[in-house]
């Protein structure tokens, strides 16, 4: 899977796997500051139970640490995988 960096505007952020027009999957958030409010996350159904959810997480972890900003999740897939893994723990805001 290859994620890209896509600019929303008004200071939302995007990794996402597009095919053409046709997203795959992706994960949003707007960015205040150094924080990350992490809103949405997204697998198209066909390619869900495959771990990519989490990976989108993974991604957009490794940028908050890139960029010494911590994330605060809305979402609940990203509350889900604050609460289960600890691997989050340095960027939970």
């Amino acid at each position: 899977m290859e994620l890209k960096f896509t600019e929303l505007g008004h200071d939302e952020f995007a990794f996402r796997e597009a095919n053409g027009d046709q997203v795959k999957a992706e994960i949003t958030w707007t960015q205040m500051a150094d924080l990350m409010v992490m809103e949405y996350t997204f697998v198209e159904e066909s390619l869900r139970h495959q771990g990519l959810a989490k990976k989108l997480v993974d991604h957009a972890a490794a940028y908050a640490r890139e960029h010494q900003y911590k994330m605060q999740p809305v979402c609940s897939y990203v509350a889900d995988a604050f609460d289960r893994y600890d691997e989050y723990n340095d960027v939970k805001a």
